[in-house]
């Protein structure tokens, strides 16, 4: 009996005593949650974009590395291993399209500035609330004729790329005129229209198509290359659908379906540039669920 106390004793003296908690500090406990949450972001966008499929084949390669370690098949790992740098380097090569995409809308993110306001002063609009009522009007306009339509309204970033597909205009905004380009059987009605200020800058715009899994199947090309557009700039879009007439907006990457004309000029106001002497709120003005 007295030798089993004295091995206990020394098994507890041996290894539990060089057990303990470690100390947990306040950073520690933030460190986890920026991991947490970056990670969460990383699988997030894994998922919408064509790397899941390619994660799917990685996981599948591994799981077949894991195999042939343990029955020790010695020439399949010394394959593996002496691959390795070339794999990690063609993997970029192969996500490229994804990381510059997600670097494009890391940039466009304007953290501080979208949630503290410290301009009080009432600063230049982008373009005027003429300007919005006649898109509006002539979006829902088109809309009870389905006209299709594809309106990019600009905000900081450039647009110029997009511009050059199309027909030069520099053309001031109304309604008539949007209904007559987008009218069908006209030379400039296939393609988007750019909106620079209070001017229509150019016509049948080509413009990138969104490769978003979670859109809606039953969405066309217009209402892809509109998302498209907004995930790669911080431009709104104005899409009026040619099958059910309904205008849709879309923005940050988001697109929100079936909106009425007040909704469409509310989204246009958010993005006007105004600012008031008093801000009742520090928050973005405009931030709507999107309704994929």
């Amino acid at each position: 009996m007295p030798e089993l106390i004295e091995s206990i004793t020394s098994f507890v003296e041996r290894y539990v005593t060089w057990l303990s908690i470690p100390s947990i500090k306040w950073t520690d406990i933030v460190e986890i949650l920026i991991i947490s949450f970056l990670l969460y972001k990383v699988l997030a966008w894994i998922k919408v974009s064509k790397a899941w499929s390619l994660l799917k084949g990685i996981v599948f390669i591994l799981l077949f590395v894991m195999v042939a370690a343990m029955f020790s098949m010695t020439t399949i790992l010394w394959i593996a291993k002496n691959i390795f740098g070339v794999a990690v380097t063609a993997m970029v090569v192969v996500f490229q399209p994804e990381l510059r995409k997600a670097l494009e809308q890391l940039g466009r993110r304007k953290v501080l500035s979208s949630i503290f306001q410290f301009d009080s002063r009432i600063a230049g609009e982008r373009f005027s609330d003429e300007t919005i009522n006649e898109i509006a009007r002539g979006s829902f306009e088109m809309g009870r004729a389905k006209t299709g339509a594809l309106i990019v309204i600009a905000q900081n970033d450039p647009l110029t790329d997009y511009e050059k597909t199309g027909i030069m205009l520099d053309s001031a905004i109304s309604s008539q005129l949007l209904i007559n380009i987008f009218e069908h059987n006209t030379p400039l009605h296939d393609g988007a229209v750019i909106v620079q200020g209070n001017r229509i800058v150019s016509a049948t715009c080509y413009l990138p198509l969104s490769e978003n899994m979670e859109l809606s199947k039953e969405l066309g090309t217009r209402h892809r290359a509109g998302v498209g557009i907004s995930e790669v700039t911080d431009s709104m879009t104005v899409i009026v659908s040619e099958e059910t007439g309904r205008v849709s907006v879309a923005y940050e990457g988001n697109l929100t379906r079936n909106v009425d004309s007040e909704e469409l000029k509310e989204m246009l106001r958010s993005i006007q540039g105004k600012t008031y002497e008093e801000k009742k709120s520090p928050l973005r003005l405009f931030k709507r669920k999107a309704d994929k």
